[in-house]
């Protein structure tokens, strides 16, 4: 007998633009797993448009309304960071499995509590870290475990995004440059990236940082409009890892040229390289394709690694696309809901990303190196 569909509703859905559109939609599409029954927005009639897109029997401008209905397993939270708090209580207090977004929320004391209410409710939670489902970093992780660069030494990070040429920004992403709500280049580049190098080589355990706004203003491109930014847009990094490692990392926005991500790591046997490729590499290590790099020789160049098909399990998308690494982290979903197991991310690694963002800018802010706890 065929297993019955997880029925997903999706709030912040938008028939336009955004991410559900864009990464979420094909994702769910691609996995037989799952239906969208239900898609939630500001409006009954925006609404309607995106149920029409989307393929939803239902469609809602109150998101309790969606949370609450008998044909939503799973309720997926694609808003903007502010509003996710109010609308994770409302699913939880539903008795809805929840798929958030990062960042969980915008602050630590935030995350903190939706965690701990998350627990309460006893359902699955899963916070939106989807770079650790990337098929290269899945590898790197596993030839770490079996020593193929022996002894980890060092780990260095580039990251620097794309964020559009003369200084603009889209209105929809306006938003992210008033440090207030949490959005910015730290919290969302700064915690898939750092949250993608523990996940490899395991957890800080002090640090140094710096944080800087090098484009103190933005003019929105739709209209012009200058906009202040107090988000930074640039995060310098040094740090120890449990191990002893060390790890440099500069990760900044607003990349004229050349966007990209590479995370080089190196060992007593020999290195690892994860590089952004594609034409969505400019957009972060969570999104797009990475190729994993890796050489045991001295002074030779590094190599091309294989990746084993067991870490491609999303195999109706395309590796490149945008939201392959969603798939991917929804392909476990289904798993973990269908078996009982708990192997994606929940709120409490959520909060652990946010308590090191934390570290980060008490470090900035005093010049003093700080443990990472």
């Amino acid at each position: 007998m065929e297993a019955k569909k997880i029925r997903v509703g999706i709030i912040g859905a938008n028939a336009e633009r955004g991410w559900a559109l864009r990464a979420h939609l094909p994702a769910l599409r691609s996995l037989a797993d799952f239906e969208i029954s239900a898609v939630g927005t500001r409006s009954a009639e925006s609404a309607r448009a995106a149920a029409h897109v989307f393929g939803a029997a239902h469609a809602f401008g109150d998101a309790r309304q969606l949370a609450e209905h008998p044909d939503v397993d799973v309720v997926v939270l694609t808003v903007k960071v502010p509003a996710h708090a109010e609308l994770v209580r409302t699913a939880l207090a539903a008795g809805k499995h929840v798929y958030c977004e990062w960042p969980l929320a915008r602050t630590t004391e935030e995350a903190e509590e939706l965690a701990e209410a998350a627990r309460g409710a006893g359902v699955h939670h899963t916070i939106g870290l989807q770079a650790r489902y990337a098929p290269a970093i899945g590898r790197a992780r596993e030839l770490i475990a079996d020593g193929y660069v022996g002894r980890v030494t060092s780990a260095t990070v580039y990251s620097a995004l794309g964020m559009g040429a003369a200084g603009q920004v889209p209105a929809w992403a306006a938003y992210i440059l008033d440090r207030r709500n949490g959005a910015g280049i730290l919290e969302v580049a700064g915690g898939h990236t750092l949250d993608a190098l523990q996940y490899v080589l395991g957890d800080f355990a002090e640090l140094s940082a710096g944080l800087s706004v090098r484009t103190p203003v933005r003019t929105v491109a739709e209209t012009g409009a200058a906009v202040e930014v107090t988000s930074p847009d640039h995060l310098l990094l040094n740090g120890t890892l449990a191990d002893g490692a060390v790890v440099s990392a500069h990760i900044h926005g607003a990349k004229v040229s050349e966007a990209r991500t590479r995370v080089e790591i190196s060992g007593t046997r020999g290195d690892l390289a994860l590089v952004s490729a594609g034409p969505n590499g400019a957009a972060g290590i969570q999104i797009g394709e990475l190729r994993l790099l890796g050489s045991h020789v001295v002074d030779s160049a590094q190599r091309e690694m294989p990746v084993p098909r067991r870490h491609r399990w999303a195999a109706g998308m395309p590796l490149g696309a945008e939201g392959f690494n969603v798939a991917q982290m929804y392909g476990r979903i289904a798993s973990d809901l269908r078996t009982g197991a708990r192997t994606t991310p929940g709120f409490e690694e959520g909060v652990r990303v946010h308590r090191l963002l934390d570290a980060i800018r008490v470090s900035a802010g005093t010049g003093v190196r700080r443990g990472v706890g």
